[in-house]
């Protein structure tokens, strides 16, 4: 019997999830019985069934059961939260084998689940491909583990660096697009697998962005603004009330029309202030998409997990240099003609 390749498959499950789950994490469940999968199930939605119970509500017969191995890319949970425990669920069914990739980091599992199966008689086996699912679910082991969202970056930059033009007094303000469309399209697509965008003041005032999911079906993630004094004008998108949008400045605390005001203190210095208060929130991720002086900030204070980044096979003859980045590549691929190269910071999860 293969670990690796019913693992592999509770991980391609689990990846389904995305976007729909969080804060929750991603998972797939697997039943091997002979060596073939027989039902299989996945986390869909946060609040619904966890992919224990898809996976093993279908199968009635016990005797199929008792001689079945569970496959789960994280530790079952064994607290009532949303649903009841799947490690009771797991036990009633009388699964005799249970392997698991990843140990939860959630406080209220952290081994209890898997020291409860064991207490019950169950086999089970840690560790597949342990490496594999932390990653998958790296943006759950980072909340859990550095109390604050996992970070993205992502930004688009010319062949020659530079990830806008120069703004001169008097030019028109407004997005100048350096990604073709087929990459913008699957920016939305990552968006709307996060639970928040963040963009500077600078951004919003430049660009006015809409932050939104657009050209695919998903939900909007959260829009966080970078507005220290409150000096952006109410008339930009970002606060049409149309998503829930949080604005961390220096001066209020205040609700109104979907646009929550974050006050947070100069003192705590403002990329720690923002990571604890989006703890807090249970925001568990965040892209952030500009501008430059935001991503300098991020950088240079090392908050940053990921960097995705465009690059367009043309040449700007001044503008403003996109960031320096020390990080490990994962990934160059082409999208229509760009070039989407993938970054790691150090360590990872």
């Amino acid at each position: 019997m293969s670990h690796n390749l019913y693992m592999n498959r509770c991980f391609q499950l689990a990846g389904l999830g995305a976007g729909n789950v969080a804060p929750n994490p991603l998972v797939g469940a697997v039943l091997v019985h002979n060596d073939l999968i027989i039902s299989e199930g996945y986390h869909m939605k946060y609040g619904g069934p966890h992919a224990e119970v898809m996976a093993l509500n279908p199968i009635s017969d016990a005797s199929i059961l008792a001689q079945s191995t569970l496959y789960v890319n994280l530790e079952p949970c064994s607290h009532t939260g949303k649903t009841p425990p799947c490690t009771d669920l797991i036990i009633s069914k009388g699964i005799k084998h249970v392997v698991i990739s990843n140990k939860d980091p959630y406080i209220e599992v952290n081994g209890r689940g898997i020291k409860q199966l064991r207490k019950a008689g169950i086999e089970v086996t840690e560790g597949v491909m342990e490496k594999e699912g932390r990653q998958l679910n790296r943006r759950f082991f980072t909340f859990h583990t550095k109390k604050r969202p996992y970070i993205i970056l992502k930004w688009a930059q010319t062949k020659n660096g530079f990830m806008a033009p120069e703004i001169q007094d008097g030019t028109p303000k407004g997005i100048t697009w350096i990604s073709n469309p087929t990459s913008r399209l699957l920016v939305h697509r990552w968006r709307s697998e996060e639970q928040a965008i963040l963009a500077g003041s600078g951004t919003v005032e430049n660009d006015n962005p809409k932050l939104t999911v657009r050209g695919i079906t998903g939900t909007n993630p959260v829009r966080i603004v970078i507005d220290p004094e409150l000096k952006l004008s109410k008339d930009y998108h970002v606060f049409d009330g149309s998503v829930k949008t949080i604005i961390f400045n220096f001066l209020k605390h205040k609700n109104s029309d979907n646009n929550y005001y974050y006050k947070i203190e100069e003192t705590e210095g403002i990329i720690p202030a923002i990571l604890n208060a989006l703890y807090d929130e249970k925001i568990q991720s965040v892209i952030i998409e500009g501008g430059a002086n935001t991503f300098s900030h991020f950088i240079k204070s090392g908050f940053w997990d990921e960097a995705r980044v465009f690059t367009a096979p043309f040449t700007f003859d001044q503008g403003i240099p996109a960031p320096k980045l020390k990080g490990l590549i994962v990934e160059n691929r082409d999208v229509a003609g760009d070039l989407l190269t993938v970054y790691f910071n150090k360590p990872s999860v």
